[in-house]
């Protein structure tokens, strides 16, 4: 760690503002320089053992003389002796008591993954515990410098609070600005604090300055020219090698869920002539035809004698369930390697090792050992784990939850997210993209390829390990705030991909953007047979950032020629417990006619023994058919709305069963993105609903 004194030299430099300072090794030294700087001054304990000086009673402020001076001097020495006996000072460093003002965080950290990240936040003495910080991966735009400025909840403090004067966000933009540029200019820099950083009417100082030194990792250049042939994951023959007739078999699973591939299906095992009624084949060389894909389902120390056939035989995809690989280290990594190698010299791509494997719903393909298959649908689900995806798969099915595709990474031993992504971006079938991610390698390549896909199809990631259990103890502010989940988070957001907590809350997210797109902006109408469930709807839109409009005139006058005298005359809309589906459908026409003053529609239904929920759905799905903008389901109930269910499904109209996380669902979304200007909002509607056309 440099000295404090280091650190203010390195900051003048660059011209960010320090106040006047001079490194003492004696009191005397420490009074001379104290009358020179000019009272009050503070003096500090030098030391790089030493992170949080106050904790030590290595701070002394408000020195107003020469003989204060030197006492301070000796205190903080006696101090830090009884109470850190085994640091080793350097000095005391004497400076100008900077006037109070706003006091702010600024810091940074090399994150494995991403690269030199930068954070901000409110400082002092709380910063901890207040965790109020924003962060961004470098390098960032000043005006991607005052976005995560103003995303802070303390940024009221900046802007001016309860009659005080706002702060210079100018000067704090150019400290944070000049702060990163440093950062990532200098490769020996690899985690720095600048807190407190006080902010004053106008400008700014750095009173403390923490700057770690050392050698840096991460952050590692993009394999761009490494892309995968669109046509490969669209395969017209697969063999299963290692297929095989005894159920305790992963072979057996495989071939048996690829019973339905409408393709060439070869099972290989050369101790059988047939297996499930087919004719099995010694060798994939043995096969008569050509073979696009082959499944490997045998043992880890076969993989690379199999590799080679399929090299012979022209394979073009090698999905590798088996494990025994990377994952264990020592000699798995080095056979991984081997299979590499082989698969390079053939020009053969390979899913895994160590993968559940590849669903394709739409192309009748499960080239997994899942014991079940999912629905055809809308969202591509890529994923880290295995596990995740055949939870994800059984919970689907009675949700009447779809896929465009399912993939298990397994180790990415060549094609890995990027590739996935970029399949997605092209399929036809997939309308938006759910990952589930536990580490990312090219942090930054993975960036800029999820940023460009996510401007053409809506991404939605989870990320685990968002437990503070484990980390290990951080040796500045920014290293205890921005963990690793933290800069996930931040990095999927400046990519454009919306995150979220749960798979649940993420399979939400990704059927709401599959159907309805980005909304256009953030202003929301809810419309409600139930006046308790418009109070929680104002609520929850207030939570979750969603502006509730006032009804212009002409609007209300519309509304008030068919809805009864009682109704509440604003928005949230209560028309009544007893409107049935002709008043949704009346109201409805009137916003197709006004959809000028609206961005989205919460459409909030309960059961009532006067309305069809079929009825309501299907008035949901004409509304949504006539406007480009969101339309959010939520009937809620039980089993009397099933009906409606069935047809929202059935239209690809997302439904939500909990009021609030429809609201948190469109919250996330607006956190990171609306819809760009001139950008189709919605996919385009392939004309397979049963109902409410154009």
């Amino acid at each position: 760690m440099l000295t404090e004194s280091e650190g203010y030299r390195l900051l003048e430099a660059c011209g960010i503002p320090v106040p006047p300072h001079h490194l003492a090794t004696s009191a005397g030294d420490a009074r001379t320089a104290a009358g020179e700087i000019g009272y009050p001054v503070v003096m500090k304990i030098i030391s790089p053992q030493i992170v949080h000086k106050s904790d030590v009673g290595g701070v002394v402020t408000g020195i107003e003389g020469p003989d204060d001076a030197e006492e301070a001097y000796r205190t903080i020495l006696q101090n830090s002796t009884a109470r850190a006996p085994e640091a080793t000072v350097t000095g005391i460093i004497v400076e100008k008591q900077m006037p109070e003002g706003l006091e702010v965080l600024i810091g940074g950290k090399t994150d494995p993954s991403f690269g030199k990240v930068i954070t901000f936040g409110l400082g002092g003495k709380l910063v901890e515990l207040l965790e109020d910080v924003s962060i961004r991966v470098l390098p960032a735009s000043d005006d991607e410098i005052r976005a995560m400025i103003r995303e802070i909840e303390g940024y009221r403090l900046i802007r001016g609070y309860r009659g005080e004067p706002p702060k210079d966000e100018g000067a704090l933009v150019r400290i944070i600005a000049a702060m990163a540029r440093i950062f990532i200019e200098d490769p020996r820099i690899r985690e720095f604090d600048l807190n407190p950083v006080i902010l004053y009417e106008e400008g700014a100082s750095v009173v403390d300055a923490r700057i770690i030194v050392g050698d840096t990792t991460g952050g590692a250049a993009a394999r761009l020219s490494i892309r995968a042939p669109p046509d490969l994951f669209y395969p017209n023959s697969i063999a299963v090698i290692g297929a095989s007739a005894s159920p305790k078999k992963v072979g057996y699973s495989v071939l048996r869920n690829l019973l339905s591939f409408p393709g060439d299906l070869y099972p290989v095992n050369p101790a059988r002539a047939e297996v499930f009624g087919r004719k099995a084949y010694p060798s994939v060389v043995d096969i008569p035809g050509p073979v696009d894909w082959a499944v490997i389902a045998v043992p880890a120390r076969l993989v690379p004698g199999v590799m080679e056939e399929c090299g012979e035989k022209g394979v073009r995809l090698a999905v590798i369930v088996t494990a025994g690989f990377r994952e264990i280290g020592g000699p798995g990594a080095t056979l991984e390697e081997e299979v590499v190698a082989i698969a390079r010299k053939y020009g053969i791509r390979i899913i895994g090792p160590n993968c559940l494997g590849v669903m394709m719903p739409h192309m009748g393909i499960n080239a997994t050992f899942d014991p079940v298959s999912p629905r055809a649908g809308d969202v591509a689900f890529i994923s880290q784990s295995g596990a995740i995806i055949t939870t994800v798969v059984d919970w689907s099915l009675p949700e009447e939850f779809g896929f465009s595709s399912v993939i298990s990474v397994g180790n990415q031993a060549d094609l890995g997210f990027e590739h996935y992504l970029r399949f997605a971006e092209q399929d036809e079938k997939t309308r938006s993209v759910t990952l589930y991610v536990e580490e990312i390698q090219d942090g930054r390549g993975f960036m800029q390829i999820v940023g460009e896909v996510a401007g053409r199809k809506p991404v939605v990631a989870v990320k685990s390990g968002s437990s503070r259990k484990g980390r290990a103890a951080a040796s500045s502010h920014t290293g205890s705030l921005a963990g690793s989940y933290d800069i996930y988070v931040a990095a999927f957001q400046q990519a454009g991909v919306i995150p979220a907590r749960s798979l649940r809350d993420a399979f939400n997210l990704a059927e709401l953007l599959a159907s309805e797109g980005y909304p256009q902006g953030k202003r929301a109408i809810a419309v409600t047979s139930a006046g308790g469930f418009a109070v929680l709807a104002s609520d929850y839109a207030e939570l979750h950032g969603i502006d509730m409009v006032d009804l212009p005139e002409d609007v209300l006058r519309d509304l008030n020629a068919f809805l009864p005298p009682f109704w509440n005359h604003s928005n949230p809309m209560d028309i009544l417990g007893d409107a049935d589906a002709e008043r949704f459908a009346a109201l409805f026409n009137v916003l197709i006619r006004h959809q000028e003053f609206w961005d989205i529609v919460f459409v909030i239904a309960v059961p009532t023994t006067l309305v069809d929920p079929a009825h309501v759905a299907n008035e949901i799905v004409r509304l949504s058919r006539n406007t480009e903008k969101m339309v959010v389901g939520c009937m809620l109930g039980g089993d009397s709305i099933r009906s409606g269910l069935h047809i929202l499904r059935g239209c690809r109209i997302p439904n939500f069963e909990e009021l609030e996380d429809a609201f948190k669902a469109v919250g996330s979304i607006l956190s990171v993105r609306t819809a760009r200007p001139g950008e189709q909002s919605r996919p385009p509607r392939d004309g397979q609903c049963p109902g409410g056309g154009r």
